[in-house]
């Protein structure tokens, strides 16, 4: 029977958090900060949750740290999503080959 209220509180739960900036914000946003706080949302989501993916995916976290600095690098000179996939795993696996 618990498993039910569970399932009750998540959908309501769910809807609300889909449903209140609907019915609370009628008109556009104007406030410069707000929609600026708005647009970078998702972007912190997806860091915040990849974020301990990409030192936790590995068998040691020094090679995870060792690809994430190397993907950084790599995204700063502009390299393409390919190169720098391949050069990320090409130093987790050349590092833990070793360590």
């Amino acid at each position: 029977m618990k498993i039910y209220l569970y399932i009750l509180v998540m959908a309501g739960v769910s809807y609300a958090i889909r449903a209140l900036p609907m019915t609370l914000f009628r008109k556009p946003i104007k406030s410069r900060f707000v929609q600026s706080f708005l647009y970078y949302v998702p972007y912190v989501t997806l860091a915040v949750m990849t974020f301990p993916a990409i030192l936790h995916a590995t068998q040691s976290q020094v090679s995870g740290a060792a690809a994430l600095v190397v993907g950084l690098v790599a995204a700063w000179l502009g390299a393409d999503l390919f190169k720098t996939a391949v050069a990320c795993c090409a130093v987790v696996f050349i590092l833990e080959f070793f360590i």
